[in-house]
């Protein structure tokens, strides 16, 4: 029987090499933004003012990962193109900068390799600007985990603006969970990606029912019919292949990145650019804590969603999810086709949609994973972990909600 770390060192191999390789242009020319833009001119801060630009742990672990360090500090006046080699020398493993950027000692090893005296540095001018000892912040794949106080929103704020992004939001509001789409709409309006050019799209069988919402400038809402369904859970598994429909005849040429996000919920707190990334998963929030046994993946080995006993990573919510447009297109396009696959054969996912996301996140490994803090259950009490409620399940009577229970 493979052991945890045999597991964890297989994940790593399994991670494909276009994800071990995403130090893009993208990467650089953020980099090259902070030291232009952000940094003063001011060369006593050195390299501690430059580490402290980098937006995300993820993109520091693939910098090293790529081998690509020297790229990113040649952009950097006055730095000598032997300096970063020798930094990157010193450094002898991917699980070696995991632990210098979380011990905040990376500004050290770049002082030694110049020949420069070593420059303390507060802790919330590093990486994480909040490096927390309670929660998970990195996977296995050198990912990062986004909690509360791990991030600095006016920095990735500013990065992003000038890029004019647009964030398309599809919502299922089909039978009687109409009613939670005002308060879903509100809430988006007060808290989520505020300040950026958000398109909401509605699917729903009852177009007449959905409620006018005061948009912010930038902001607008396409209502997209639908037909209901005798079993909720028809409804569940036929998400993906509208998205799927959805990117291909109307999102293509004008989206950046697209959310999908349960209407049962609403807003609480910021949800922004932090959450941007290629395939974003959320951590769900009733087994965040659990064993990898725990884990409700789909156990059938016929069906096309089977996770076996000893795989998986974390178990991710089906009501959210996220990323580029051109990874959630694949990743709707596996998930529909899979499921014909197993209705082929009179197969349902134990979770419908949920488990085939699950599949697809365990084989195809998301760039960034967000807390529970992104879908939390009200149901639930908040443990100290849990900084914020970003968003939330509201409580319901799924009984009286649903079609058939």
């Amino acid at each position: 029987m493979e052991t945890e770390s045999l597991i964890l060192k297989r994940d790593l191999v399994k991670t494909t090499a276009a994800t071990q390789h995403r130090l893009t242009d993208k990467v650089v020319v953020r980099f090259k933004y902070y030291i232009q833009e952000q940094t003063p001119t001011d060369t006593a801060s050195g390299p501690a003012a430059v580490w402290s630009r980098l937006d995300s742990f993820r993109s520091c672990c693939r910098v090293f990962q790529a081998g690509q360090l020297q790229v990113l500090l040649q952009c950097v006046p006055g730095w000598t193109a032997s300096g970063p080699a020798a930094v990157c020398s010193r450094l002898d493993s991917f699980r070696s900068c995991c632990s210098v950027f979380q011990a905040g000692q990376l500004e050290v090893l770049l002082c030694s390799s110049l020949g420069d005296p070593v420059i303390p540095v507060r802790h919330h001018q590093l990486v994480a600007p909040d490096h927390r000892t309670d929660v998970v912040m990195v996977t296995p794949w050198l990912t990062p985990v986004v909690w509360e106080t791990t991030f600095d929103p006016l920095l990735l704020d500013n990065i992003y603006k000038p890029q004019n992004i647009t964030i398309a939001t599809t919502v299922f509001a089909v039978g009687k969970y109409i009613r939670f789409l005002q308060d879903f709409l509100e809430t988006a309006e007060q808290h989520f990606f505020v300040g950026f050019r958000v398109h909401y799209y509605i699917f729903t069988d009852k177009p007449t029912e959905v409620p006018k919402v005061k948009m912010a400038t930038g902001r607008q809402l396409t209502v997209l019919p639908v037909t209901n369904s005798k079993r909720w859970q028809e409804i569940s598994a036929r998400r993906m292949e509208l998205i799927q429909t959805l990117i291909e005849t109307d999102l293509q040429h004008h989206t950046d990145y697209i959310f999908c996000l349960d209407v049962d919920s609403k807003f609480h707190g910021r949800w922004g650019t932090e959450s941007l990334e290629e395939l974003v998963a959320v951590i769900h929030p009733g087994y965040y804590t659990s064993q990898r046994n725990e884990f409700p993946y789909e156990r059938r080995p016929e069906s096309r969603a089977y996770v076996a006993p000893g795989e998986g990573d974390f178990y991710y919510c089906g009501g959210a999810f996220g990323g580029a447009l051109q990874d959630i297109h694949k990743l709707a396009k596996t998930c529909r086709i899979n499921y014909e696959a197993d209705t082929a054969h009179s197969l349902e996912a134990a979770w419908q949609e949920e488990s085939h996301l699950n599949r697809y996140m365990w084989i195809n490994k998301p760039s960034k994973v967000l807390s529970p803090e992104y879908l939390w259950q009200d149901f639930q009490p908040k443990p100290p972990e849990i900084q914020i409620v970003r968003f939330s399940g509201v409580v319901k009577n799924y009984a009286e909600i649903r079609p058939n229970v």
